[in-house]
């Protein structure tokens, strides 16, 4: 399986496939800088991450436009959890992002920002994965069944 960081920064996809058609530059959910760890060179690198429509995305610099080009993307909605990891990576203010598979690791400029991140990244995952699939749901006189 594919690992999530060469999933995020795949060099061959294009940028449309990569942002699904998001205009990241437009009213985002939440924008900062946070510093990540590269996937095979584990330095430390400070970066304009921009949360909108259920995607965590990254560019080198804060002015984000129509013609900017993402470093990276991430679907919230193949997380399972984001948590602090000060623990983990014995460094202030650090949070991480994991999926069945992967986990990414963050590191914001304050405890206020590394919270508002876990809380925006968790409201994202809850609007943007699929708890129940179509075949769940069953519509009986305009009211709606959940098939448990």
């Amino acid at each position: 399986m594919v690992s999530l960081w060469r999933a995020a920064t795949a060099l061959t996809q294009t940028q449309s496939t990569q942002t699904d058609g998001v205009e990241f530059w437009s009213s985002p959910e939440r924008t900062g800088w946070l510093m990540k760890q590269g996937e095979h060179i584990k330095t430390w690198r400070r970066r304009w991450f921009v949360l909108k429509q259920g995607k965590l995305f990254w560019f080198k610099d804060s002015t984000v436009t129509r013609v900017s080009k993402p470093r990276g993307a991430i679907p919230v909605a193949s997380c399972l959890t984001v948590k602090g990891a000060e623990d983990v990576l014995h460094r202030q203010y650090a949070f991480e992002f994991s999926t069945r598979n992967d986990t990414m690791y963050f590191i914001a400029d304050s405890e206020k920002e590394k919270e508002d991140w876990i809380n925006s990244i968790g409201r994202s995952i809850v609007q943007h994965s699929r708890s129940v699939t179509d075949s769940e749901i069953v519509d009986y006189d305009g009211k709606t069944w959940l098939w448990l």
